[in-house]
């Protein structure tokens, strides 16, 4: 029953990230934007007392962080979730890899789904990122299953 949840959500998961990535150009970077002006006032000294304008520049200086920050997170997660789908105990490594290359994949085909896209473009450096993410989340769970056993 637990391996079919977490496959559901993975699915969930992976549609959550279609839409993130079905979206244009410009709402793509007001979202990104509306993180970036949440993390100046969470995080910047003064930010409220700044002028819009300010604000905004300090949005757009950060739009790219924001942006591969919330790919890798995506991605962990997803990772994540296709491992708890997958996982056997007595074959750990190849569903973990598994998890990491269902991942990769997904990634890629995300990508490409960008292509097409208005506005969007379909970047190597992306899947990079999202890999990352992956990995991150494969190394996450190998320690937690070291320190629980």
């Amino acid at each position: 029953m637990r391996k079919k949840i977490f496959l559901v959500l993975a699915i969930i998961w992976m549609a959550v990230i279609f839409s993130f990535s079905a979206k244009d150009a410009d709402s793509s970077t007001a979202e990104s934007n509306v993180v970036g002006l949440a993390v100046g006032h969470i995080f910047v000294p003064g930010f409220d007392n700044m002028s819009e304008e300010e604000q905004l520049a300090f949005a757009d200086k950060i739009e790219y962080p924001v942006r591969k920050t919330a790919h890798m997170t995506e991605y962990a997660v997803l990772c994540a979730l296709f491992a708890g789908a997958l996982y056997d105990k007595e074959h750990r490594r190849k569903t973990l890899a598994l998890a990491f290359g269902l991942t990769v994949c997904y990634a890629v085909t995300d990508e490409i789904h960008q292509f097409f896209v208005p506005g969007r473009a379909c970047q190597f450096t992306d899947v990079l990122i999202d890999s990352a993410g992956g990995f991150i989340s494969t190394v996450l769970i190998v320690i937690i299953m070291t320190f629980l056993g």
